[in-house]
């Protein structure tokens, strides 16, 4: 049965995308393959995608600017100690390549819509890997919402080898809110039963969607008379891949699989749904058709 993803005030928001950066991965991460992760990554991968963009989403709620991600951090192609060196360091340069210019930072480009970072009422994180947490620095008066799963695993030993660079995570001066699901209770998001009602109006629901990392997060915004958008982080990087239930090449493979089939059900229970990656290149114009 097809129903309507409405919030349950009339709420007017504006959604605007925008890129910060680009990056270039191999192949095999936007999947699908069959072979393991660190086989593709260390020995078999030879080529790169040509370059997909660092999506980050600026929604203009009543009660201020929400961003879903903060994009790349322009130091990760300037500052030649961001990543880390040796072993580690290798396996960050097999991962991906990036490109960023001074125009296409966090704070640049939140100017040409007509705000300054200090606007930034909240920031949630989809994860916390580093091209979604480049602008982290730049926002100490925001909240900045991440999943309480996917904190306490960036705290484990060994973190940057597990693709959490803690030394730009854990920033001085930021006010963390770690988010636990709870029961939502709304019949029209299932097979979703759990998540974060941002501000208690049905507009901007935090769902979990993990895979990706343990923590991933997504965020569902809902309009009155405008189709419903779901913003997946790194669920996956093609939207149409992720329509014919196929995962990426990066993640847990078995909750990957169960996390896009609760999607594609929420799909067909809502077929005007939008999803966006943070990585897909058709997610803007995907966005622009959505109104």
């Amino acid at each position: 049965m097809t129903r309507h993803l409405m919030p349950r005030n009339v709420i007017r928001m504006k959604v605007s995308v925008i890129s910060t950066g680009s990056v270039q991965i191999r192949p095999e991460h936007v999947g699908p393959t069959r072979q393991p992760t660190y086989l593709w990554l260390m020995v078999t991968a030879r080529s790169w995608t040509p370059p997909r963009p660092i999506n980050a989403y600026v929604i203009e709620h009543p009660e201020g600017v929400v961003l879903f991600d903060t994009g790349q951090d322009i130091a990760s192609v300037t500052d030649p100690a961001y990543f880390p060196g040796g072993p580690t360091g290798h396996l960050y340069d097999r991962l991906a390549k990036f490109d960023i210019t001074p125009a296409q930072t966090l704070a640049a480009s939140l100017r040409r819509l007509g705000h300054e970072p200090g606007d930034v009422h909240t920031a949630i994180l989809s994860h916390l890997h580093q091209d979604h947490i480049g602008g982290l620095r730049e926002l100490t008066r925001s909240r900045i919402l991440v999943g309480a799963t996917e904190w306490d695993d960036m705290r484990k030993p060994f973190p940057a080898q597990r693709g959490f660079l803690r030394t730009h995570i854990d920033v001085p001066g930021l006010r963390w809110e770690r988010v636990t699901p709870e029961a939502l209770g709304d019949a029209d998001l299932g097979p979703f039963t759990t998540g974060h009602d941002l501000f208690g109006d049905g507009a901007l629901t935090v769902l979990p969607t993990p895979g990706h990392t343990a923590g991933s997060q997504s965020l569902l915004v809902r309009r009155p008379g405008q189709a419903p958008l779901l913003m997946v982080g790194d669920l996956t990087y093609d939207a149409d891949l992720l329509a014919a239930g196929e995962i990426p090449g990066v993640g847990a493979r078995k909750t990957m699989r169960r996390t896009v089939a609760m999607v594609n059900e929420l799909r067909r229970s809502h077929p005007d749904l939008v999803v966006l990656p943070a990585h897909d290149p058709g997610a803007a114009d995907r966005l622009v058709a959505a109104g």
